[in-house]
């Protein structure tokens, strides 16, 4: 028999599980690139390692790509670039096998925008060990061996990260569909008609807008009253001609969920320009993020290409 066909590692078992490998990838690092190259890389370890002496493929990779994203956090580089106060997760849109397991409400908001935000505060072997435990189910055994510390070791660092995460954490919750929706619809009809006081009641008293500055800013805009939130989008959906040539042509308006939460997408000729996405509580706006960044939407627009999408909000911006 023919040894690649004979082997139970090849190929194929990698691909089997490369969504699951990428799920947990972009849960460690929140940016798709990023994911996919610690993706590929674990892809050559395993193509040069010894895959006779690997008795569990499954676990060997997570130990791979975990230590890949860990290695990743870790270094100088990258935590200047995600210097906290001047960085935003990787938006996905709905539907993405990268953002994994979606059975738990742990899962679901273990993807979401503002967690991946406040993983950024917590040590890469605490946001390994709340990744690992909550959103893929290991013990405290498994992470032991996949990340080389004890069991101890691994329960204080879940400790931890629950801790912060959840003190960091503002109200929200899952909302209904069809209300995410409506609330949505109002904003954008409101900030691009110029209604600050319909702005101002859509948001709650503490609502705050994060925006990346299309990645011209060195670090996030923030705005943290509900007057400033609803000038802010005012201007920023009130159309102009210079807005246009900026995004590339004429701009049309989508709703879409990302990473669980209702958002806005705008669109050039297929090519995804800006996403506005809101956090939900009661029927207010918490919280609305802005990311415009073009390295932050690649994949995004990739997705998009292969989506379907309903009809826009504004068909010409």
């Amino acid at each position: 028999m023919d040894s690649a066909a004979a082997d139970p590692f090849d190929t194929s078992r990698f691909e089997a599980g490369r969504n699951r490998l990428a799920s947990l990838a972009y849960r460690l690092l929140g940016s798709a690139a990023d994911a996919e190259d610690a993706v590929q890389d674990a892809f050559l370890h395993w193509q040069a390692a010894d895959r006779q002496h690997i008795r569990v493929p499954e676990a060997w990779l997570t130990k791979v790509v975990t230590n890949l994203c860990l290695d990743r956090l870790r270094s100088a580089q990258a935590r200047r670039e995600r210097s906290v106060g001047a960085w935003l997760p990787e938006p996905l849109l709905d539907g993405d096998p990268m953002l994994g397991p979606a059975d738990t409400f742990e899962q679901r908001e273990s993807v979401s925008l503002a967690v991946l935000t406040l993983m950024e505060r917590l040590s890469p072997a605490e946001r390994a060990v709340y990744v690992l435990r909550e959103v893929f189910s290991h013990s405290h055994g498994e992470i032991a061996e996949i990340l080389d510390i004890t069991e101890s070791a691994s329960q204080q660092h879940l400790h931890r990260a629950r801790r912060r995460i959840t003190a960091a954490r503002r109200r929200g919750g899952e909302v209904d569909p069809a209300s995410a929706r409506r609330i949505v619809e109002e904003f954008l009809a409101a900030a691009s008609s110029g209604r600050t006081e319909r702005l101002v009641a859509l948001l709650t008293d503490d609502a705050t807008a994060i925006s990346d500055g299309a990645g011209l800013a060195r670090r996030l805009l923030r705005y943290d009253t509900p007057q400033r939130v609803a000038a802010v989008a005012r201007a920023g959906f009130k159309p102009s001609a210079a807005k246009r040539r900026f995004a590339g042509g004429t701009p049309a308006m989508h709703y879409a969920v990302l990473n669980g939460s209702p958002a806005i997408v705008t669109v050039v000729d297929d090519r995804i320009v800006g996403t506005v996405t809101f956090d939900l509580a009661d029927n207010k706006i918490v919280t609305v993020r802005g990311i415009a960044a073009p390295d932050h939407l690649t994949h995004l627009t990739e997705s998009w290409r292969s989506h379907t999408p309903d009809a826009p909000l504004i068909a010409e911006w």
